[in-house]
C-alpha cells in the first residue's frame, strides 16, 4: 500500500469511536503516518498565525513555529498517497481540531492558486476516506454539516476523490450502534 496519512481528531482518545474505527482498520497496514490533532493541538488561525503562514519575510519566535508547522504539515500531506480521517460530528460540525488542520493547510501559491477562473487546488492524485461519526442519524440530511464541509475543503485543495463511511445512531442503543459499527468497519477495511 502507498503512504498512509491518518489525522484523528475525535476529543474522547481512546474511547473515541473513529479512533477505534481507524485502529482497527489499519492494524495491518505498513507506512502509516498519524497525527492526532486533539492529542497534539495545532493552533488556531488568528491575526498570527494568518501573518505567520503567508509571509514570505524571515520569520522568528512563534511566527516561525507556526509557517514550520505549517510547511510541515503540507509536506505530510503532498507524501501521502491515502489520507484517512477521522471526524466525528460534534454540534452537527467536524471537530475545532480539523478545522485548524485545515486553516494551516489553506495557504495561496502552496495548497491552491488563484487563477482568472476562480481558485484551483493545487494537492490532486490523492484517495480520501472519511470516517464520520454521529451519536444520531444524520447522513443526508440538512443536520449534516460535516459531509458538505469536508467535500467543500478538500475540493478546494484539489482533492475530489473522496469517500465517507459513516458510523451513526451511536447514542440510539447498543443493536443500532453495533450494527453501525460494524457495516462502517467493512466499509473502511474495504475503501483501503
Amino acid at each position: 500500500m502507498s503512504t498512509l496519512l491518518v489525522l484523528k481528531s475525535s476529543i474522547l482518545g481512546e474511547h473515541s469511536q473513529s479512533n477505534q474505527l481507524i485502529n482497527a482498520a489499519v492494524s495491518n497496514v505498513g507506512d502509516v503516518i498519524v497525527r492526532d490533532l486533539a492529542a497534539s493541538p495545532l493552533p488556531v488561525l488568528d491575526a498570527d498565525a494568518m501573518k505567520a503562514i503567508n509571509s514570505h519575510d524571515e520569520l522568528t519566535g512563534d511566527l516561525k513555529h507556526i509557517k514550520d508547522l505549517s510547511d510541515a504539515l503540507v509536506d505530510e500531506l503532498k507524501q501521502a498517497e491515502t489520507l484517512l480521517i477521522g471526524a466525528p460530528m460534534y454540534n452537527f460540525m467536524v471537530p475545532t481540531q480539523l478545522k485548524n488542520w485545515f486553516d494551516l493547510l489553506a495557504r495561496a501559491g502552496v495548497t491552491f492558486a488563484y487563477t482568472d477562473k476562480g481558485p484551483k487546488g493545487l494537492l490532486e492524485d490523492k484517495k480520501v476516506i472519511i470516517v464520520t461519526t454521529r451519536g444520531g442519524i444524520h447522513k443526508g440530511a440538512e443536520s449534516d454539516h460535516v459531509t458538505g464541509y469536508l467535500t467543500t475543503m478538500l475540493g478546494f485543495l484539489g482533492i475530489t476523490s473522496v469517500k465517507f463511511v459513516y458510523a451513526e445512531a451511536l447514542n440510539l442503543g447498543e443493536d443500532p450502534a453495533a450494527t453501525s459499527r460494524e457495516l462502517a468497519q467493512t466499509e473502511l477495511l474495504a475503501a483501503l
